[in-house]
């Protein structure tokens, strides 16, 4: 099963974004930011505005995990 946490990490670090970027455009602290990393799931709301944030699909991840793609 895909750790959502770890997908958002490697994405965030792929982009050489900071882990403070991440907490400003999500209006919250680091230490939110690095329990998000840590999250095996995530709210859909959040999971949202990260996507948007990041400019990527984690929805597609996780439906390419459960269906096998």
């Amino acid at each position: 099963m895909v750790n959502i946490g770890q997908c958002i990490k490697d994405e965030l670090e792929r982009q050489e974004r900071t882990v403070s970027w991440l907490a400003r455009k999500l209006n919250c602290t680091r230490a939110a930011v690095y329990r998000i990393f840590a999250k095996n799931s995530i709210d859909t709301a959040l999971l949202t505005s990260i996507s948007q944030i990041l400019h990527r699909n984690f929805f597609q991840d996780l439906s390419d995990d459960v269906f096998g793609e």
